[in-house]
Formats: C-alpha cells, sequence, structure tokens
C-alpha cells in the first residue's frame, strides 16, 4: 500500500513541474504486472504498479533482491511487455546498465558519437556534440582515449554521456555505480545530481543502497518482495546537494531500512 500523503504527492509534482516549467509527465505506468514461465507455472513478479513520474523528477526504486526493480527498469525502457497494464513514455527512454556496455574497439568520443549517428545527428556535428557531453561529464579531452585508458568511474561518466547523447527526457539508470569503490561513487552522486539539475532530465534509478538512494532522489519507492509492488514512498525534503553521511539522509535511511527490513521479513526473506 503507498502511503504517501495526496498533499505529499501534490508537492512532488509540482517541486518537479517548477524545475522543469513542465506540465505533462515524464513516464506513466498504469497497473502493471508482469509474469514469467516458470517450473511450477507462471510467476508473478511484478503485481498491479501505478506510478506517475513527473519531467524533470529524480526518482529512486528501492527494493530486496529479485522484487522486481530491473523489471520494471526494463518496462520503462520498452525493452520487454507488460502482462497486464500499460506503461507509456515521453519520448524514447534513455537507459544506462551496471556494467558500461561500452563498445572497447571505439574510443570513448566514438562511442558516444555512434549514439549521436543512431539518433540521425548529422557526420559535422556529432564530434563537436560529443566533446560538448564529454565536457558534461567532466571528461573535457578524453574523446580520443581508449577504455583500457579510464578507470571505472571514466568509462561510467562515458557511458552516461552516451545516454546523455541520445537526448531523452528520461533517463533510466539500472544500479550505475554498484561496482564503483566509495569514493568514486560518492564523486559520481556529486556528478549525477549536477547533470541532472543542469540538464533537466527526469532521472528513474534503481538501487539498493538506501543511503544512496536518499542521497539522489526527490522521490524514494519501495517495491515489496515478490510480486513487487509499491509498498511505502518517500518525499524527500532534504536540499541538494547532500552528503551521504549528512545527519538528515542518515535518519532518512534508517527509516527506510526499517521499511525495508519489516518487507523482507514480511514475505520470508533472510
Amino acid at each position: 500500500m503507498t502511503v504517501t500523503t495526496p498533499l505529499a504527492q501534490a508537492a512532488t509534482t509540482a517541486a518537479a513541474t517548477a524545475h522543469t516549467g513542465a506540465t505533462a509527465w515524464a513516464a506513466r505506468i498504469e497497473h502493471v504486472s508482469k509474469s514469467f514461465p516458470g517450473p511450477a507455472g507462471q510467476q508473478l513478479v511484478l503485481d498491479d504498479i501505478s506510478l506517475d513520474i513527473a519531467p524533470g523528477e529524480f526518482i529512486t526504486l528501492l527494493g530486496a533482491s529479485g522484487c522486481g526493480k530491473s523489471t520494471l527498469l526494463n518496462l520503462v525502457a520498452g525493452l520487454d511487455r507488460p502482462t497486464a497494464g500499460s506503461v507509456t513514455t515521453d519520448g524514447r527512454p534513455a537507459l544506462m546498465f551496471q556494467e558500461h556496455a561500452l563498445f572497447p574497439w571505439l574510443t570513448a568520443g566514438r562511442n558516444i558519437e555512434l549514439a549521436l549517428r543512431l539518433r540521425g545527428v548529422p557526420r559535422g556535428r556529432r564530434r563537436e556534440r560529443a566533446e560538448e557531453l564529454l565536457e558534461l561529464v567532466r571528461l573535457k579531452g578524453a574523446h580520443g582515449k581508449r577504455l583500457h585508458e579510464l578507470s571505472g568511474g571514466m568509462r561510467q561518466r562515458v557511458a552516461l554521456a552516451r545516454a546523455l547523447a541520445q537526448d531523452s527526457r528520461l533517463l533510466l539508470m539500472d544500479e550505475p555505480f554498484a561496482a564503483l569503490d566509495a569514493i568514486t561513487r560518492d564523486v559520481l552522486h556529486d556528478e549525477l545530481t549536477r547533470i541532472w539539475a543542469e540538464t533537466g532530465v527526469c532521472v528513474l534509478f534503481v538501487t539498493h543502497n538506501v543511503r544512496e538512494a536518499v542521497r539522489l532522489a526527490q522521490r524514494v519507492i519501495l517495491l515489496s518482495s515478490r510480486p513487487g509492488r509499491i509498498a511505502r514512498q518517500w518525499t524527500v525534503g532534504i536540499p541538494q546537494p547532500r552528503r551521504i553521511e549528512d545527519a538528515a539522509v542518515a535518519e532518512l535511511s534508517v527509516e527506510i531500512t526499517e521499511e525495508l527490513r519489516g518487507e523482507i521479513r514480511r514475505h520470508g526473506r533472510r
């Protein structure tokens, strides 16, 4: 059951609308369920998920492993279809995975240019735009760098630049910083919030890290364990920029962690 009050929900939507000056939604998920075939028949992974995401809003999707977070993200991305319900997005979303998924035979800049080419950007504009995106993610001068010359954090920056090259209003991120060390992840949290503020792109960010969810989001959504349902939502009123060690972040993280543990206990997971 969603416990966010109508007033809190209205405040969230109003904040996101003010951020972008838009009035529509970036994504609308209506009564979505998803089942997969299993040994005992169809297994229900997601059950009756409904969620409106405002333009420019930053949402983190949180839950225990196997609760359907990535499945929901794939449905929003259009990589799969729901068993029931519907998903509508304002244009085609851009997707960023946990692994950078860059082509190792291309330079950093050429990886971004490939996304621009597939989008139909003229050849003469691609190099310039790739340079602009590399500068946006603080990798100015890295256009000609090969992947083996880049650290893990730098590769994720290139992957973020490639996602932004798709010029989508909705950026989907599936645990993109999970494999990075704590310091690099902390730096990329700062970079992502800066880029979000500068571009106005809407972000739907999947994570299992509660503090990461609170540090980044305007709204944190907790999914129950299988089948995944919206168990609770929090509107995060802590001003940005936030630090992961901030007292307010820690306090809200403790509350959300307790709810997460309760969901795990209720569904018999250890």
